[in-house]
């Protein structure tokens, strides 16, 4: 995020739609070698390698990783797009190669899987990774927006100190890694399907999370599912006197706002006054 970030604020609107897209594009080149090194210090040095393989893994973490696939996908995408689009790159060329950023990412990731001996290339990921895309190109080829985001929240949890190896030993490596923690959204943007007098920022937001998990196997006992019923905020929607702040807060947009949320799971019933992760 830091890469879009400086480079969103450096480029501007480009005269000449050629250079900007070869500018774009080489900060796209460099953001994602810059990921790829973090990714793997992160997570796949401290395992050995093996020939490339493919694993059934659809089973397993409640697929929550399935959708933190298609959730990075579609947030990948959209920056993607942006930056393009900040660079002065035409809009239908913006939204090709910077939508299909998110895709490009993951399944490098998913490669990377499957040179792994710990894991394998799994078939459910790349459904997932084209899913996040579709959902991100379809809409701004049928409405020009984002009706619906897909949104993410995460807290730490105590799971990661019971298995630190596979859930974390830091909260950068647990907001990727401890499942247990993460929610995702589906954000609904109440005036994009009818006008009403509610402010245009305002969404609804459907949650999915689980619980209960150590290993991510599908016999877990404990391992439960979670729905969230919550109002959330559009942060593209928002405008400022501030460019700085404008930019600041469509890069933030992938993130849930915490607010009031229901939790349903067990056939019980939680509120929470202000919700953030689990």
């Amino acid at each position: 995020m830091i890469f879009v970030f400086a480079a969103k604020f450096c480029f501007g609107q480009q005269a000449d739609s050629t250079k900007a897209f070869r500018y774009a594009l080489g900060t796209e080149i460099v953001m994602y070698s810059a990921t790829m090194y973090a990714l793997n210090d992160l997570w796949y040095k401290d395992y050995p390698r093996s020939s490339f393989h493919w694993y059934n893994d659809n089973s397993n973490w409640l697929q929550m990783d399935k959708i933190g696939h298609a959730t990075t996908a579609y947030s990948v995408g959209l920056q993607g797009r942006d930056l393009m689009l900040w660079a002065g790159v035409p809009e239908k060329k913006a939204l090709w190669f910077g939508g299909l950023y998110g895709s490009f990412f993951l399944t490098t990731v998913e490669i990377l899987d499957g040179f792994s001996e710990e894991w394998g290339a799994s078939w459910g990921d790349l459904i997932a990774n084209t899913s996040g895309t579709m959902l991100f190109i379809g809409q701004e080829l049928l409405f020009k927006e984002q009706r619906v985001q897909i949104k993410y929240s995460f807290a730490p949890t105590d799971y990661a100190k019971q298995n630190p190896d596979l859930l974390g030993e830091n909260f950068i490596q647990q907001s990727l890694k401890d499942y247990n923690g993460q929610v995702y959204w589906l954000s609904f943007n109440i005036n994009s399907f009818k006008k009403t007098t509610l402010p245009d920022w305002l969404n609804f937001a459907i949650g999915y999370g689980a619980d209960g998990m150590l290993n991510g196997n599908a016999d877990e006992i404990n391992a439960k599912r979670e729905y969230y019923l919550s109002l959330d905020v559009n942060l593209r929607k928002i405008k400022t006197n501030s460019r700085f702040l404008d930019k600041t807060l469509k890069i933030l947009s992938f993130i849930k706002v915490p607010l009031p949320a229901f939790k349903f799971s067990n056939e019980k019933i939680d509120f929470y006054p202000i919700h953030y992760g689990q």
